[in-house]
């Protein structure tokens, strides 16, 4: 790379080889590192032997694999299992903090991906946990940060930012169509009837296929959708009226009910 000059993709493609590499060859319990990425960059399908705990520090990262898509935006995290096929999107420029986790450290081995909201604890010690070894002066303070990191991350509080993906092909292609144009009228006869089945029938199946039933799903295709842009900058009104919001307070009142605070409140700086 030259100096001062941004990585080429080829160049990012190799880095991220290199940081494979390195996380199957750690011996410590937790192995931390930061990454930066360009908005639009592509990370091919790939896993590794160690969970995952990945800090989105700026930017909005998307995971996805074959349980379905979750979003990370600032100020939260993904916990990945250890062994999952997965891809990831950058939606703007992207600070990613990941603590790379051993299996036989874990006492509890969560097998399911999970968003969760960050304590001022967590983001702390996450922060201090990607110090480069060679700038680390006291070992024992260091071992114990990624102790308490350990602790800390499977209490942290679930986050509505998954969305998952029906096995079944017609009902797929309903969802996908959905995502391509989103809309805050869905009406569950309608799917029901180009399935050819009862609404009651439908509701069963969908909540069956996905785990949820499809007025969650719709809120949180709708936050998928909303999250991005509103991360870019661009206004609640423009994103709220894009969705078929009546106005900006009803979907504010959906994006509070989804994610605890108003989009303002929500996209607030790192301290």
């Amino acid at each position: 790379m030259k100096n001062g000059s941004k990585p080429t993709a080829g160049e990012l493609a190799g880095l991220h080889l290199e940081r494979l590499a390195a996380i199957e060859a750690a011996s410590e319990p937790v192995y931390a590192i930061p990454s930066d990425y360009p908005s639009g960059y592509h990370v091919k399908a790939h896993s590794h032997s160690r969970a995952q705990f990945v800090y989105a520090r700026t930017g909005v990262v998307m995971v996805s694999s074959r349980q379905g898509r979750w979003m990370v935006p600032p100020e939260h995290a993904l916990w990945i299992p250890a062994g999952l096929e997965h891809t990831v999107d950058m939606l703007g420029d992207v600070t990613m903090l990941s603590a790379y986790v051993a299996s036989s450290a874990l006492t509890e081995r969560p097998t399911a991906i999970r968003v969760v909201a960050l304590t001022d604890l967590a983001r702390a010690l996450i922060v201090e946990a990607v110090v480069p070894p060679e700038e680390v002066c006291n070992p024992v303070r260091h071992g114990l940060i990624m102790a308490l990191l350990l602790e800390e991350v499977l209490r942290l509080p679930d986050r509505p930012l998954g969305l998952p993906f029906p096995a079944d092909q017609r009902l797929a292609a309903l969802c996908r169509g959905f995502i391509e144009n989103p809309s805050a009228h869905l009406v569950i006869e309608d799917w029901a009837e180009r399935m050819a089945m009862s609404r009651r029938a439908f509701t069963r199946a969908f909540r069956r296929e996905t785990g949820i039933s499809l007025s969650t799903w719709r809120q949180q295709a709708a936050v998928f959708t909303a999250l991005p842009r509103l991360a870019s900058g661009e206004s609640v009104t423009a994103v709220a009226l894009d969705l078929g919001y009546e106005s900006a307070a009803a979907f504010t009142t959906m994006f509070r009910r989804m994610l605890g605070a108003a989009p303002r409140a929500y996209f607030r700086s790192p301290d």
